[in-house]
């Protein structure tokens, strides 16, 4: 019978390692040696030996040098636990009836969700900023709120699972959800051109108009054209990102020849709107006509109903939660998914006399 012979130190840290890996107490990238060292009581040198012979057993992948590990779970692998950080677009959008849906439903699948210190806005969009963000929060995955283009593709560059919700996430290697509101806004640009209006404009943020409109935006433009209606930074201006910025735009709107049609941006913005309309004495739909390029649930209190384009949201937290699990399992997921969007007519809207 052959004699035993005593484990290193190093197998014996890379046994304890792979037991934890394996139970679940670590997902998504792997700490580094730093912080094992002194968990562990060993040297950092026998933890950097111990997570090499992980590698070589294809449970770790190196990202390179001074960047953390990434876990590969086996096949069939049951789902481990995560922290999942949320990082908004803009502080408010904690109180969004999806985002609190979506908290709700990866902690019942068993992860921990933790909403980034700042938000996009915050940040001003600075990938700089941004990564000085990722590299102080302790996350295993992130989900993106409305990431402009660059923010997203310097996501996809780092080792840690990311999913954009909403975003310029076009013709990136990104898992991503959103409705598709292209075939919506189509419908009711034709619906007021139908009825009569001219002079429509779409007020939207920044992010959705530069470098290059949108593909709601950009439908909105093309179904203009379609109508041989001229086409100009009239009807898809730019403004200042502010309240202040927002209110320069619609005097200037107002000014000298409004617009008979707005089509707005988010309910916060549509809001705001309907606010200055009023303070104007401008009446809707009798002298311009709204439409809101989202649903929220105050406007089934509104009379008259609101003129709006309807999503499932249900639809997009299944989904992140479906790319939370399979993450979880080692597993990887960059597949993009479109939520058919509707327009929904309601009583903002008016035939132009």
């Amino acid at each position: 019978m052959p004699r035993l012979r005593p484990l290193s130190a190093s197998a014996q840290a890379a046994a304890h390692l792979r037991a934890e890996v394996e139970r679940g107490h670590w997902s998504g990238m792997m700490p580094g040696v730093n912080q094992l060292a002194p968990e562990l009581g060993v040297t950092r040198k026998t933890v950097e030996a111990a997570l090499r012979q992980l590698e070589h057993e294809g449970l770790l992948v190196s990202q390179g040098p001074g960047r953390k590990r990434l876990i590969v779970l086996p096949s069939g692998a049951s789902m481990r636990p995560m922290r999942v950080a949320i990082l908004l677009y803009e502080p408010t959008d904690r109180h969004l009836e999806y985002i609190v849906e979506l908290q709700h439903a990866l902690a019942e699948a068993g992860h921990t969700v933790i909403t980034a210190a700042n938000s996009l806005t915050e940040l001003s969009m600075d990938v700089t900023r941004v990564s000085r963000l990722v590299k102080q929060t302790a996350a295993d995955a992130w989900i993106v709120v409305a990431g402009s283009s660059e923010v997203l593709k310097w996501f996809c560059a780092q080792p840690v699972p990311v999913f954009a919700l909403f975003g310029r996430r076009e013709g990136l290697p990104i898992a991503a959800v959103g409705p598709d509101k292209t075939p919506a806004l189509a419908a009711a640009t034709r619906h007021l051109v139908n009825l009569g209006h001219r002079r429509i404009v779409m007020l939207c943020r920044q992010l959705r108009r530069l470098p290059k409109p949108g593909g709601s935006e950009q439908a909105f433009l093309d179904e203009l054209k379609a109508h041989d209606l001229p086409v100009s930074d009239f009807n898809l201006p730019d403004w200042e990102e502010s309240k202040e910025g927002f209110q320069k735009l619609l005097r200037s709107l107002f000014r000298v020849t409004p617009p008979t049609a707005l089509i707005v941006d988010e309910a916060s913005f549509f809001v705001t709107t309907q606010q200055f309309l009023a303070g104007r004495g401008i009446r809707v739909p009798e002298q311009v006509s709204l439409v809101c390029t989202d649903a929220d649930p105050i406007f089934a209190w509104c009379t008259p109903s609101i003129s709006h384009i309807s999503w499932d949201t249900r639809t997009v937290v299944r989904r992140i939660v479906r790319w939370a699990a399979t993450v979880s399992r080692g597993g990887r997921d960059v597949k993009q998914t479109s939520v058919p969007a509707q327009f929904v007519i309601g009583g903002t809207i008016g035939r132009l006399e």
